[in-house]
């Protein structure tokens, strides 16, 4: 993919696969809501997940972005880097930007809020260091087939 549907994908889809490795090697995978802005993916999460103390202690983190399926194909963002964990003080501008990608701004404030009150967040910040991207819609000849089976 070029740079520019990379970017775009990044910034327009949904969700993602959140990687990080547990303390006896084996890997975390947990699909999360995520921002992109400035190079750099922005998760939310309680500061007791399991993500937020697997990245304070092993900071290597994958990121999968992908839309699968249908007449398209598949096309995909993975990404490797490093991840710290911040604390989310207060519902800042940062984490209402983050929850806007989901709900409208009052909508997004009192998610933030009423989140606040179960349990304290933290912003995590991944660092890319390598992308691995695909688009199967360029691969000819796996396009023709995903053509032909939508055409019956």
């Amino acid at each position: 993919m070029t740079k520019e549907e990379i970017e775009s994908l990044l910034k327009d889809a949904k969700y993602a696969r959140f990687c990080s490795h547990n303390k006896d090697g084996t890997i975390h995978a947990t699909p999360v809501w995520f921002r992109y802005e400035n190079d750099q993916i922005i998760v939310v999460t309680p500061e007791a997940s399991r993500k937020a103390r697997n990245v304070r202690r092993d900071n290597r983190v994958t990121i999968l972005v992908d839309i699968s399926g249908g007449e398209a194909g598949s096309r995909g963002v993975t990404t490797y880097g490093r991840a710290e964990v911040e604390p989310l003080n207060s519902p800042t501008a940062d984490a209402i930007s983050w929850a806007e990608k989901y709900w409208p701004k009052d909508k997004a404030e009192q998610y933030l809020k009423a989140m606040r009150k179960l349990t304290s967040l933290v912003r995590i910040t991944i660092k890319p260091e390598r992308l691995a991207s695909f688009d199967y819609s360029k691969d000819e000849a796996y396009y023709r087939v995903i053509q032909e089976v939508w055409k019956k």
